[in-house]
């Protein structure tokens, strides 16, 4: 049994979300977006890898009615020895703090990282299904093949980057298969009979691909959304070939719209070929917003999150991403053309070019590469009051940019405060956001489908 043999999701449904309603999400980085924020004064950095901050985080955002807050992971403890960069760290492990934030929260999404790369399908499916059963439907998953950390798992050497992807797509739909391996009327309680659930409705899935071979079915009921709201990250080829596929939302890095709308564009003879509407995929990319009730106070902030940058140690984080050893110039200069044409980057080159464009095409210096990589490392910054990034994130969501954006604080709490009191409902007042929210789970929040189990699936020609 093949996933290319029938369809992800019901094409027969009716999207809640009003048509002109923006997809938000935050990114939960309870040190702040910005590489430095921790260290700013009022930043509860003692708090940091500790539920109460995280709780009360997740509460002010679910206050906005915004969609879904997202834990990003990582799996090497280097950061803490060699540059500090908590922002991106693996301080708040996914499933057991999304698990725990359940019992916080109603309504809003809990969605989180986990690597195909050092898991397994069962283990996975399992744990994503159990968090969907405990928040009533709120579960996501953000799919990464990893780029580091296999010293910890026992890898001298991670695979090849297409090995890693074919594992990744093998890994999705051995789990797609597990969570619809329960029909939605399996469990019948019958006391009198004897049978929990009719052994009828529930079958093994017999995967058996290269990297993978799980039986099934899985040991769990079907969650209330059947299966998690499906998300994923990758901008190459074979990245975009995975979200195509499997994903629901997808999140990019773009700074500019003409960008964004290429990707967009792009997504919609892959969405075609494998038999999805276009509208069955959002794309997401990030935006970091440094607000303030006047365009100087916002300058002002951003200012001031600059004056806490170590130098030495952004040099040393951006000559690892462009892999040009930047000790040789001053701050000052700009990377000239010959080195970008000598360096080769074996990982993460997305964010590489990114940064090349930004030295070759807007000419910034070493100096402003580190700033901007401190701020938001390659996402659109935007500075100003309220106003002014609204402008901005509707300017890109009218052009099909985007569908929505996912939220990057600069700093925490209190940049996820000034989102929150000044963005968002700038935003609803324009009529771009929800006031209240109009269903319970993050399918419904993000106008998706509810998937079909295994019974209710019916084979469609063409999709592979």
């Amino acid at each position: 049994m093949t996933l290319g043999k029938r369809p992800i999701v019901n094409e027969d449904y009716e999207v809640r979300k009003p048509k002109n309603h923006m997809i938000l999400t935050v990114f939960l980085a309870a040190a702040g977006y910005h590489r430095e924020a921790w260290r700013m004064p009022g930043s509860r950095a003692e708090e940091l890898g500790r539920l109460s901050l995280v709780k009360d985080l997740v509460q002010m955002a679910e206050a906005s009615k915004v969609d879904s807050v997202f834990l990003g992971d990582q799996s090497s403890g280097a950061i803490f020895r060699d540059n500090q960069a908590i922002n991106s760290s693996g301080l708040n492990e996914p499933i057991s703090v999304l698990s725990s934030l359940a019992q916080y929260t109603s309504r809003i999404g809990l969605s989180g990282t986990i690597s195909t790369t050092y898991s397994l399908p069962y283990q996975t499916a399992r744990q994503l299904n159990g968090l969907d059963a405990m928040s009533n439907g709120r579960a996501g998953w953000n799919i990464v093949t990893s780029f580091s950390g296999g010293e910890n798992f026992g890898l001298d050497e991670l695979p090849p980057r297409e090995v890693r992807y074919g594992m990744a797509y093998e890994f999705v739909d051995a789990c797609v298969q597990l969570w619809d391996s329960w029909s939605d009327d399996a469990v019948v309680v019958d006391r009198e009979g004897g049978y929990w659930v009719d052994p009828k409705l529930v079958r093994d899935i017999d995967f058996e691909g290269e990297y993978y071979r799980v039986k099934g079915p899985l040991n769990m009921r079907r969650s209330p959304q059947g299966r998690p709201v499906l998300f994923q990250a990758g901008q190459s080829e074979a990245g975009m070939r995975l979200g195509a596929r499997f994903a629901e939302g997808i999140y990019t890095t773009q700074n500019n719209m003409q960008d964004s709308m290429k990707t967009v564009a792009a997504y919609k003879p892959l969405l075609e070929a494998v038999g999805r509407r276009p509208d069955s995929l959002k794309v997401l990319p990030g935006i970091l917003p440094i607000l303030g009730e006047t365009r100087a106070e916002a300058q002002d902030y951003a200012d001031y999150l600059t004056a806490h940058i170590n130098w030495d140690l952004g040099a040393l984080g951006l000559s690892r991403t462009t892999g040009i050893d930047l000790s040789q110039y001053d701050f000052d200069d700009r990377i000239p053309h010959e080195a970008w044409e000598a360096s080769t980057v074996a990982r993460n080159d997305e964010r590489r070019e990114i940064y090349r464009q930004m030295s070759e095409n807007d000419r910034l210096t070493i100096r402003e590469l580190i700033t901007h990589s401190a701020r938001t490392g390659g996402h659109q910054v935007a500075i100003g009051t309220a106003s002014d990034v609204a402008d901005i994130m509707i300017e890109w969501f009218e052009n099909e940019a985007c569908h929505g954006f996912n939220l990057n604080p600069p700093s925490m709490p209190d940049g996820l405060e000034k989102i929150c009191t000044l963005l968002v409902p700038e935003l609803q007042s324009r009529g771009y956001f929800r006031e209240e929210y109009e269903g319970t789970t993050l399918r419904e929040h993000m106008g998706l489908p509810y998937p079909p189990a295994w019974d209710k699936q019916q084979a469609r020609p063409g999709a592979a």
